[in-house]
């Protein structure tokens, strides 16, 4: 009897590493039990399920012991080594410990129960964070505590590195033990359930170049092993059981995705100028070390903007003074002699760190979070600042203030930075005395003024994420009202094109961090607003140095000229779509 043909099931997630990949599944089955529910234990069973949790706790740190030995052996694994460091430090965390053994003590029940309510309410904790990359850090916690779930009903750690033929991986999610022990020849690319654009999986992802899509929700319930599937890592889209004419335009796709990805590398070394000679420098946002190969690898000039908040999560205490010189000094050392815009630390608020007390505020996106918290907890701020200074005599850094909103704000950071020179001074410590400062521009007050802000500053760098969120009154991760996060939004082009002339006129370079600079359509606009800089993931650098040589910069300020008076978002980008393929042939 004939096989029963299979279902097509068409999916979307979010395209985190670009690439299409037709291939079999392999479905990590890692779901872990609903644990039972066993109560009123007598206090001998009560004493005995502490034993068990403590003994499960000290098995999970012996697995990622080996696991972090394993890396330590592999010259592939040292960058890596880090986080699994950060999960070896959650196995320690006292809240999660002795919030376990008390819900097992006080109300008397079995030690998985007891474990995943602790991790429900931590779950809850990370959900509820605004900055997109610190929520997903709940991500880590919840591999470690799962790995211990694991550990307590017996069952066996399923590996990747089992894998024996090509195939894409399934799973919930994908752990940064897990891509370690992956040999690369046999992952053809992953996709997952959860995550987003900054999760650990995603981050690795384009690390290591595979296509992925995260944040599919249901895709380990709808995919078999066996199943042929289909990723675009580009748009997110996910193909399971297609038919042969589907695989054939999927087959065409790749072959002229992977011929127009070897093409842009034609642009690599090619200066990043308009066809009339203006000059705009790529340059790399980065968290993590991983990322600096592949930033390297497709020509970024150096860093735009290096988020430092991955320093202080996953730990007991604040980092040391001389550890963040370390990590800096790696990164500046790396992008040598490229620049490296460091920012300053961004949490506070609902953003916690570890050594850090939370506050609860009713709106914490604006409230004592980045420059602020650093400003009220001037020790901290402090040795971060004293860190990066010290790191500057090894490469060119830049330090740049987040969420300035005024004048004051930003004589204050700079005030911190002069004590932290004089006292590098009397202890004769090397530093680069000329270190040049910028300020974030990412809330509406200091877009407004920011005629003034281009006179006490070397730069300034436009963070279109919050400064949207800011200006359009939008909560970004609230699906209610995503849809009005428009950056072709005539308010928000007006901020940023007010911004930039500002920084022109003061002769002061104007650069954008935020997810606009990275998408050929809204660079083209920022390039005919006069901002010099735009700093972007890896894979979008190429792209936009395309774009940019394919352009003349006076032509674009007259496109920028003639959609200043549009009305509306719908408007502007029917306006730029019609002129893309126009302006930028090979793309289209």
């Amino acid at each position: 009897m004939a096989e029963a043909k299979k279902q097509v099931v068409l999916m979307k997630g979010i395209g985190v590493s670009s690439g299409i990949v037709v291939g079999k599944v392999y479905l990590l089955e890692r779901g872990i039990p609903e644990p039972a529910h066993f109560c009123y234990l007598d206090m001998a069973e009560v004493e005995r399920e502490v034993d068990r949790f403590k003994a499960a706790l000290r098995e999970s740190r012996d697995q990622m012991l080996r696991i972090k030995k394993k890396m330590e052996d592999d010259q592939r694994g040292k960058e890596h080594i880090r986080i699994i460091d950060a999960h070896l430090m959650i196995l320690k965390d006292n809240m999660l410990i002795n919030d376990t053994v008390k819900l097992i003590r006080e109300e008397r029940v079995n030690a998985e129960w007891a474990l995943n309510k602790v991790l429900g309410d931590l779950m809850e904790f990370f959900a509820r964070m605004d900055d997109q990359y610190l929520r997903e850090r709940g991500s880590d916690v919840e591999h470690i505590v799962n790995r211990v779930l694991l550990n307590l009903s017996g069952r066996k750690h399923e590996s990747i590195s089992e894998l024996k033929t090509q195939a894409i991986v399934v799973a919930h999610d994908i752990t940064p033990a897990d891509t370690e022990q992956m040999d690369k020849a046999m992952v053809l690319g992953f996709l997952t359930d959860v995550g987003g654009r900054t999760s650990h999986s995603a981050i690795m992802a384009r690390s290591l170049e595979m296509p992925a899509v995260v944040g599919l929700e249901s895709i380990t319930r709808r995919a078999e092993t066996g199943d042929t599937i289909i990723v675009d890592g580009a748009t997110g889209t996910v193909i399971i059981n297609p038919s042969d004419s589907v695989m054939e335009v999927y087959r065409k796709r790749r072959e002229k995705f992977e011929s127009y990805g070897r093409a842009l590398f034609h642009y690599k070394d090619m200066p990043c100028e308009t066809k009339d000679g203006r000059r705009v420098r790529l340059m790399g946002n980065m968290e993590l070390s991983e990322e600096l190969d592949s930033l390297i690898e497709h020509g970024a000039e150096g860093i735009g903007l290096y988020r430092t908040e991955y320093l202080y999560m996953n730990r007991k205490g604040l980092p040391s003074e001389d550890e963040q010189v370390k990590a800096y000094k790696h990164v500046v050392k790396r992008m040598s002699p490229n620049p490296v815009i460091i920012r300053t630390l961004d949490v506070g608020a609902d953003k916690v760190a570890a050594g850090m007390d939370a506050v609860k505020e009713t709106n914490p996106a604006m409230g004592l979070r980045a420059i602020r918290f650093c400003l009220k907890n001037a020790g901290i701020f402090k040795t971060q600042l004293r860190a990066i200074l010290r790191a500057s005599a090894h490469g060119r850094i830049k330090i740049m203030f987040p969420m300035i909103s005024g004048v004051e704000e930003l004589r204050q950071a700079k005030a911190a930075l002069a004590e932290a020179k004089a006292e590098l001074k009397a202890e004769r410590i090397a530093f680069d005395d000329k270190i040049e400062t910028g300020a974030m521009i990412e809330v509406p007050s200091a877009a407004v003024i920011a005629d003034l802000i281009v006179k006490e500053t070397d730069f300034v760098s436009i963070g279109t994420n919050d400064l949207m969120q800011y200006s359009l009154a939008i909560d970004r991760v609230n699906e209610h009202v995503a849809y009005l996060y428009e950056p072709f939004h005539p308010a928000v082009l007006r901020t940023i094109k007010a911004v930039a002339e500002a920084a022109n006129k003061a002769g002061v370079s104007c650069g954008v961090c935020g997810e606009m600079a990275g998408e050929p359509a809204y660079a083209f606009i920022l390039v005919g607003f006069g901002v010099d800089q735009l700093s972007m993931n890896a894979f979008s650098v190429l792209r936009v140095k395309r774009l940019i040589r394919s352009i003349g910069y006076n032509e674009a300020k007259r496109i920028c000229k003639a959609i200043s008076g549009l009305a509306t978002a719908s408007e502007v980008e029917a306006y730029i779509s019609a002129k893309m393929p126009e302006l930028y042939k090979e793309e289209f």
